[in-house]
């Protein structure tokens, strides 16, 4: 098999680019639309061509995404180091997301006891009527 390192690929179409980052195409130009990937060059049938670049970026924006950025603060990431500004800008972007995350838990844990303790009390009732986790999500206002 013919194995040629990402980094020195030469220009590719959306679909090879979309196989090479597990990226969908779709995604991809929705990814270009919103502006987290820059506008490509096209051929003379119209097709994209994407780069190395291409690919680095998009494993940024996925690697982003799966440290729980949003879309929004990815392109505020991406434009924080495309434009020199200093590392400690993107430290206090990464401490605000530590932080949010960090509130999502609390929130889940506290959900996770409500839930618990709920089905506690389910189980030493026998008839739904009386089910407490249907009582308390009927209650709700």
């Amino acid at each position: 098999m013919d194995y040629t390192p990402w980094f020195i690929i030469p220009a590719m179409k959306i679909g090879e680019l979309s196989k090479m980052t597990s990226v969908s195409i779709d995604t991809v130009r929705y990814y270009e639309q919103r502006g987290l990937i820059p506008r490509v060059a096209r051929t003379q049938a119209g097709y994209r061509q994407y780069t190395s670049n291409d690919i680095t970026r998009l494993k940024f924006i996925v690697q982003a995404k799966e440290l729980g950025f949003t879309l929004d603060e990815i392109g505020q990431l991406l434009s924080i180091s495309t434009d020199g500004r200093s590392c400690g800008q993107i430290k206090a972007v990464a401490e605000g997301k530590a932080d949010e995350i960090k509130m999502r838990i609390q929130k889940l844990s506290h959900m996770r006891q409500i839930l618990l303790t709920l089905a506690e009390q389910c189980e030493q009732t026998s008839d739904a009527d009386t089910c407490p986790i249907l009582k308390v999500l009927e209650d709700v206002q």
